[in-house]
């Protein structure tokens, strides 16, 4: 066993709602390196990880949360696990999510003045059409709310172009790319409580951009926190980290409109709010992305469901909403609508702009699944020894959207830390503490799966809604945090959710006392490129639903590739777009960093979490003048 000296430092106030001097403990990390020599080895010689993406994507993809596919591919992933000699293998419910969606077939085509067939994908929840709709489109060629006037009374059972057209413009720079240089020194260098912001599906690629502490969850999100059925999120209060989430539930938001802004946006809504009050047959609009890419997610709901309830804001369903969502039980109904390549959709705008009245054909076949509706996570373990009851994990999202098949987003993230799993099994390690690996569900409309599951284990952070902050007499009320048992047995979420790209360093999440430890469990792999560590937030995944609650949760630092110009929530998330060198080398990373953190003497160091929320046992009454909070936890400092 190779020692590698570094000094940890523990930082004051670790202790979650404790104020403490600052205390500083040095210890020796110590790297097993003939354990990570045989990681190695079995991960790259004998590697089963490209397979293992093959089956999620090939056969078992897509796997839209709720879908009847999604079980049985879900099914797959736990006979694999068992095949490999896990244990306590198990689809584990949570919920209630909604009603799940398939999607049959569909077809759009221009039939006359020639024929063309359009290059168009259906939204996730959309309904079948009753039959072929035929007939002419109507463009909504309007600026204003005013301009929308002119349209009314003319939408009803008609196929409307609802997005003004999109410039397309020439790929001047390649598509794909790798993080430079510069791009892991400023990640490096950053300060504490920046944040990486990341571009919107569709845009050119400009790779991390370290921020200011402006979003410290470092996403934008378009559920707000809500949970599958549309109330307050699984874990009880507000969004975890701060309200981050890469998909949300709605569609990306639509391009603006002209104007753009807060305007454009509220001119769409106003739209899709008239297309819904005249019932159009389906609505069509112009897709983010280009030569073929098209980015899809999930339909768009009108502004006010029920005209008695009070609007909640702009274009429920869309993404400044908090109202349903069209997978919940009580969805107003959905109108048929698609998702167009920007080239089809802007020849059809040309056509009507010029008086050619294409005539067109759309059929849509869908169905809803309303019968159960509950979902699943996939969990598996490698146990410990003798510290068995303490927990590390692993995981990645296992649900998809619907127009590829999932594979960058995120058929590689299961494909990786199953084979991390299967690695270890395979060399026979003895971990002290549990090594638990999840596949989560969920996760593309708002972190559901991993939330329950958080919930459900180890604590809620009950935040006070925004208008109940404060008491009778003025005083801002403190949130709380009900831990469960596991909370203080649970060490660290490895999480793996960026694209295909290799694992370049890895987020601390603001959490300074890890970096002398994740710099030794990086130095063996210097050689392949993963040597960037960097104090930063980044958000939109799962590891969100840890650290909401104070528990260690970190993702890795990635090689963008064709993340975000390409094939994030498009029809191009395909097994192609897959890079076997590339996955490899995140499985032995992420194998080494699971075994490292089951053996150390100590679990991983936790943060502060923000808010200073009094802590107490799950079940405990509210706290009053009468019953004074339970003192926090000891062991919720840096671990044993």
């Amino acid at each position: 066993m190779a020692i590698i000296r570094t000094s940890v430092k523990i930082l004051g106030g670790l202790a979650i709602g404790i104020s403490s001097p600052s205390l500083v403990l040095s210890q020796t990390e110590k790297v097993d390196t003939e354990v990570v020599n045989k990681i190695k080895e079995e991960g790259m010689d004998r590697s089963k990880v490209m397979n293992t993406i093959s089956f999620l994507t090939d056969v078992y993809g897509p796997r839209l949360t709720g879908a009847p596919e999604t079980k049985i591919a879900g099914e797959w992933a736990k006979g694999r696990l068992e095949e490999w000699g896990m244990s306590n293998v198990q689809l584990e419910p949570w919920g209630p999510f909604g009603r799940g969606w398939s999607l049959q077939s569909y077809s759009a085509n221009v039939v006359a003045p020639n024929f063309f067939s359009l290059i168009a994908y259906p939204k996730a929840w959309t309904p079948s059409t009753p039959t072929t709709v035929k007939g002419e489109p109507i463009y909504l060629d309007a600026a204003t709310k005013e301009d929308l006037e002119k349209y009314r009374g003319k939408l009803g059972r008609a196929i409307v172009l609802i997005s003004p057209p999109r410039e397309v413009k020439p790929w001047f720079d390649a598509p794909g790319a790798r993080q430079t240089d510069a791009d892991l020194l400023a990640l490096a260098n950053a300060e504490a409580g920046a944040s990486r912001r990341r571009p919107p599906p569709g845009s050119p690629n400009n790779n991390s951009i370290p921020a200011g502490n402006n979003n410290p969850a470092g996403s934008n999100n378009a559920t707000g926190g809500a949970n599958p059925t549309g109330g307050a999120n699984a874990t009880g209060g507000a969004n975890p980290a701060g309200g981050a989430n890469p998909a949300g539930g709605a569609n990306p938001a639509p391009p603006e409109p002209r104007g753009g802004g807060f305007g454009g946006m509220q001119l769409m809504n106003d739209k899709w709010q008239l297309a819904y009050e005249e019932g159009a047959a389906v609505v069509l609009e112009a897709g983010r992305g280009d030569g073929g890419t098209v980015f899809v997610a999930s339909a768009t709901l009108p502004r006010r469901a029920d005209p008695n309830r009070d609007l909640r804001s702009p274009g429920e369903g869309g993404p400044m909403s908090r109202g349903a969502r069209p997978w919940s039980e009580d969805s107003p109904p959905v109108l048929p609508q698609m998702v167009v390549a920007a080239e089809h959709y802007n020849r059809l705008v040309r056509m009507i702009e010029k008086g050619v009245n294409p005539q067109m054909e759309i059929d849509i076949e869908s169905s809803y699944h309303p019968g159960d509706p509950n979902c699943f996570n996939v969990i598996a373990e490698i146990p410990g020894t003798d510290l068995k009851d303490e927990i590390v994990m692993i995981g990645a999202h296992f649900d998809s959207w619907h127009s590829g098949t999932g594979a960058t987003d995120n058929a590689i993230g299961c494909g990786v830390v199953m084979e991390a799993m299967r690695i270890l099994k395979t060399i026979g390690v003895a971990p002290r503490r549990t090594i638990r690996v999840a596949l989560w569900t969920g996760e593309e409309q708002g972190l559901f799966g991993s939330r329950a599951y958080v919930a459900e284990h180890f604590g809620v952070l009950n935040t006070p809604r925004r208008r109940d902050r404060d008491d009778e007499d003025g005083e801002r009320k403190t949130p709380t945090l009900e831990i469960k048992p596991e909370y203080e047995k649970f060490s660290a979420y490895f999480n793996l959710d960026n694209g295909a790209g290799k694992i370049r360093g890895i987020y601390m999440q603001g959490n300074e006392a890890v970096r002398p430890i994740f710099r030794a469990w990086l130095s063996p792999f210097a050689d392949l490129g993963a040597s960037t560590i960097t104090i930063s937030n980044t958000g939109g995944t799962d590891h969100q639903s840890f650290t909401g609650i104070g528990l260690p949760g970190f993702q890795f630092i990635q090689d963008p590739i064709e993340y975000d110009t390409r094939t994030h929530h498009s029809n191009m998330d395909v097994f192609e777009r897959v890079i076997e060198d590339d996955a490899k080398q995140a499985s032995v990373i992420m194998a080494t960093f699971a075994y490292q953190a089951a053996m150390r003497d100590e679990r991983l160091p936790r943060k502060p979490l923000e808010g200073n929320p009094t802590i107490q046992p799950a079940g405990t009454p509210p706290v009053t003048a009468e019953t004074p909070a339970p003192a926090s936890p000891e062991s919720a400092a840096a671990g044993r």
